[in-house]
């Protein structure tokens, strides 16, 4: 599984990193995370506001921090 956090790396952006690491940890997926904070790449997944979250390729989230409930069961569909 492939995560990437969309952002310039603000507090929300690297609280959705962390997030990402213990949720995909807590849930049991192999998971390859990456941080995107080049501008024309976080625009090229259609993201305005930031954080964002990507799936296997996928904009799931943009502009908010979800729960660690919700990411979980992002990660584990």
């Amino acid at each position: 599984m492939n995560i990437k956090i969309l952002g310039s790396g603000c507090k929300k952006c690297t609280t959705l990193y962390e997030l990402a690491q213990e949720a995909a940890k807590e849930a049991g997926v192999n998971a390859d995370i990456e941080k995107v904070t080049e501008f024309k790449d976080i625009l090229a997944y259609g993201v305005i506001k930031t954080p964002g979250l990507v799936i296997d390729g996928d904009l799931k989230i943009s502009g908010r921090v979800p729960s660690k409930n919700e990411m979980k069961k992002l990660i584990s569909k």
